[in-house]
């Protein structure tokens, strides 16, 4: 498979993983203050999408076929990328512990090779397997998952379904492009996110509350849109569009992996913006992730081609 420079690929991650985990701490404040998830989410994802349009627009410079052609990536990612794996991760951390929810979340690596292993019948090579275990097991240290709560049912099937919704997120990034730039399908995935979130709150399926007040933010108060512009410049439309580039460079195994990073990005800025304390273990399974990833990496073959490519014929298919 010739994909371009792996380690351009990884910087581009690495990118994506510290600018998406820079919303926990950013948007914290805004639901403090009276803000729903919904409510804070959907307008993320619409100043994202709003900020990345031009861009958007110049990269197809008038191609508006290749948008078409790749509708049903761009609707995926819109419904299922955006909106849903939001949605669900939200109703998830209502239910159970947040180091729950994103432990959860973030084994979608690990369901990508689970799904690789079983269309095929072919077990992964060793440093997958190696590099899965390592990493699951420094997200573990890094989450510290938790506490009362933890076996709500429902909350963990809402998180099970966000780690269903990330791991596609990452298989739809990873498709071929067919002529459609990467910030394209970010641009137009956001503003359709939005749009589903939106009509959501309206019909009201989930709570939609905003709040015009103040909020605490670097210690001093600050108006209300300044944290959710942030969020909607830094970790959303950078984010999505850093994610999706280097989904497309790497792969969808390679890219999942480095997203693993984000959990550590947010431990990270929630101790910076938050004062949240990190401790030996949180570092310790930092280590493990970055060394979980070089496992990984050092395999060159794609789950998520794995994964989605037709099963192997039997001789009974072979001969009809």
């Amino acid at each position: 498979m010739n994909r371009p420079s792996t380690s351009l690929g990884l910087v581009i991650a690495v990118i994506a993983a510290a600018t998406f985990g820079t919303s926990g701490a950013l948007i914290k404040p805004l639901l403090e203050a009276g803000w729903s998830p919904a409510a804070a989410v959907t307008v993320r994802v619409l100043i994202g999408g709003v900020v990345l349009a031009p861009f958007a627009i110049f990269a197809l410079r008038g191609r508006w076929g290749v948008l078409w052609q790749g509708r049903w990536r761009v609707l995926g990612m819109a419904l299922v990328g955006v909106a849903g794996t939001q949605l669900v991760y939200f109703a998830a951390i209502q239910r159970i512990p947040v180091g729950t929810g994103i432990l959860i979340e973030y084994m979608a690596p690990l369901l990508l090779v689970g799904v690789a292993w079983a269309r095929t019948r072919h077990v992964p090579k060793a440093v997958v397997l190696i590099g899965s275990v390592v990493a699951l097991a420094g997200l573990v240290l890094v989450v510290s998952p938790g506490g009362a709560g933890s076996f709500d049912p429902l909350g963990l099937a809402f998180a099970v379904m966000a780690m269903v919704g990330c791991a596609i997120f990452y298989v739809i990034a990873a498709r071929p492009s067919q002529g459609l730039p990467p910030v394209a399908l970010a641009a137009a995935g956001l503003l359709g996110g939005a749009s589903a979130l939106g009509l959501v709150g309206l019909v009201g399926i989930v709570p939609f509350t905003t709040s015009t007040e103040s909020v605490t933010m670097f210690g001093s108060d600050v108006s209300w849109w300044i944290p959710l512009l942030i969020v909607g410049v830094i970790s959303t439309a950078i984010a999505y569009a850093a994610s999706i580039t280097a989904s497309e460079m790497l792969g969808s195994r390679i890219a999942s992996f480095a997203g693993l990073l984000e959990v550590v990005a947010a431990t990270f800025y929630a101790w910076l913006l938050l004062g949240e304390q990190l401790t030996l273990p949180q570092f310790i399974g930092g280590g493990l992730i970055l060394v979980g990833i070089g496992f990984v990496r050092s395999e060159k073959t794609d789950v998520a081609e794995l994964a989605t490519a037709p099963e192997p014929a039997t001789p009974a298919r072979a001969a009809r």
